[in-house]
């Protein structure tokens, strides 16, 4: 990804407010081969498309380009997000409504060469180092990452919550990429993340990461399949933060 920042690049779709890349496709069909040839029996639930037995146990979520848009336009702030779920049994919470549980996070930024991961229970790293959440309680102290989600219908509920919430903040920032939001959630650098409107493989790798760093990752399945609405913080800002309407 580093080295086609400035290369010419072959979209396959574009929308008002999205890009599809070739090149989304040909990541995601990379890292898939990679992890069946470790991993056969592991499906893939991926951005560009699927892979493997829809009921398998495991399965990989995985972003190959999150944040096509600004690595479309030559700006380096995009990453690959991969996670391991597990279906959840019936007598166990799952982390998604789908009915899976989150056990592995990573997420890698090639431009600061900065890689994430966290284990289920076993806390969260920055390039091998231990990283926590910021310890920030009041809302006006607060640097606060939001997302608009792609369709009209998001972007005129989002509006009027973005110009009220900057009335309260320290900073708003629109970033462009959910899995490096929430992995500076989880380092400290952003307080809180919020998202009207989200998909699995956005967030399946970061949430995990967020929450192992100490923080909140509150989430609520939306109709669109694999989408969701949520709130990732440090877990002492959530009752002054509120989802869109």
């Amino acid at each position: 990804m580093r080295s086609q920042l400035h290369a010419n690049k072959r979209a396959n779709a574009v929308t008002q407010h999205d890009i599809k890349l070739e090149l989304d496709v040909r990541c995601q069909g990379l890292i898939e081969k990679a992890l069946h040839r470790s991993f056969p029996q592991v499906a893939l639930l991926g951005e560009e498309g699927v892979a493997g037995e829809a009921d398998a146990e495991y399965r990989w979520v995985v972003d190959p380009i999150d944040g096509t848009v600004n690595f479309a336009y030559g700006i380096p702030h995009a990453c690959v997000s991969i996670a391991l779920q597990r279906r959840a049994q019936a007598s166990e919470a799952a982390d998604f409504e789908d009915g899976y549980q989150t056990l592995i996070g990573v997420v890698y930024d090639p431009f600061c060469r900065e890689l994430w991961t966290a284990i289920r229970d076993e806390g969260a790293k920055l390039n091998g180092k231990s990283i926590r959440v910021s310890q920030r309680r009041k809302i006006s102290e607060a640097i606060v990452s939001i997302g608009f989600a792609k369709t009209r219908e998001n972007l005129e509920a989002t509006l009027p919550y973005f110009i009220d919430l900057a009335h309260h903040v320290r900073k708003l920032r629109i970033m462009g990429s959910a899995a490096l939001d929430l992995a500076y959630v989880a380092t400290g650098r952003f307080d809180a993340y919020i998202e009207r409107g989200i998909r699995l493989w956005d967030v399946a790798a970061g949430g995990l990461i967020v929450e192992c760093a100490g923080g909140e990752f509150w989430h609520q399945a939306v109709p669109r399949k694999d989408a969701y609405r949520m709130i990732a913080s440090n877990g002492l800002l959530r009752r002054q933060l509120r989802i869109p309407a």
